[in-house]
């Protein structure tokens, strides 16, 4: 069935791609935080249409860099298959796969699997950009600042906290691997046979414990599964790979912090932005206060 707002909306863009001209239906996939997605049905087969924002520069994201590490990660067997891209429109097509997508209790249930697929995309060759969050977040707070966006309570509190994190994970990094670094739930497909990653565009080379935290922190899972994960993807147990992955996770919240606010302003989806980061940040301040982080900042020092 056709969804004539979808269509109506995005009729001459999606006219512009041979492919999808034929198309018999039309209808508007949940989730997309930054995007529109449409599944498409053509006599050729089913198509997803990546309809992006023009504001997506603000959050650090570049639709050049989605589309080749889309087809990087296509390639190497764990991404969907690309099939166009107009650049400059915000439109990426690609193919639609057949399975589930997870929930928290899906990756929290499949550990092993999650891991063997992160370990496949970090496998693949280097992606053309690097993704930092320590810069990312950095940026995003001067956006925030200049245009006068909103700032929770007591943000610059913890920017000594981040300078400590950002020396003490210094001392054993293991450089970088491309990386998805926005694996929330919705973005693992289970086939049934294997778990596919989707969604490219804050992909970049990153630390690998970024990868694993920033999994565990968005389907908001107990600590021992974080442990789990860590222990499946490297295959053995690694104190300091735990400790890397439990400070890269509170790294994650602190700036995607000031990415929900630059979204809270910008962004004309439905959904509020504000309170998705604030619940973030409330866990930063939690963690960043606590006892953990001073163990977990020694912990990630010594093999």
């Amino acid at each position: 069935m056709t969804n004539s707002s979808a269509e109506n909306s995005f009729s001459v863009l999606l006219n512009q791609v041979p492919r999808l001209m034929e198309r018999t239906s039309v209808s508007e996939l949940s989730g997309g935080l930054t995007n529109r997605n449409l599944l498409i049905e053509t006599p050729e087969g089913k198509f997803v249409a990546r309809i992006s924002s023009n504001k997506s520069e603000l959050l650090s994201i570049d639709r050049e860099s989605e589309y080749r590490n889309s087809m990087i990660a296509a390639e190497a067997g764990i991404g969907a298959p690309v099939f166009d891209y107009l650049s400059g429109q915000g439109l990426l097509v690609i193919g639609f796969l057949n399975g589930r997508t997870y929930g928290a209790d899906d990756v929290s249930a499949n550990l092993p699997r999650v891991a063997q697929a992160c370990r496949t995309l970090h496998s693949a060759k280097p992606f053309v950009r690097d993704f930092n969050m320590f810069e990312i977040q950095k940026k995003y707070f001067a956006i925030v600042k200049e245009r006068g966006y909103r700032i929770p309570a007591n943000y610059l509190d913890f920017a000594d906290h981040v300078g400590q994190m950002s020396a003490a994970m210094k001392i054993l990094d293991d450089g970088k691997v491309p990386c998805n670094n926005d694996l929330l739930p919705g973005n693992f497909i289970d086939d049934g046979e294997k778990i596919w990653l989707i969604d490219y565009e804050y992909s970049g080379n990153n630390d690998a414990c970024f990868e694993l935290g920033n999994i565990w922190a968005e389907s908001f899972l107990e600590l021992e599964k974080l442990e789990e994960l860590v222990t499946a993807y490297y295959g053995g147990e690694r104190p300091e790979k735990f400790a890397r992955a439990w400070l890269q996770a509170l790294l994650g919240k602190y700036g995607w912090t000031m990415w929900a606010s630059i979204q809270s302003a910008v962004s004309d989806l439905d959904f509020d932005f504000w309170e998705w980061g604030m619940a973030k940040y409330d866990l930063a301040q939690s963690e960043f206060t606590g006892d953990r982080f001073q163990k977990m900042l020694k912990q990630v020092t010594q093999k």
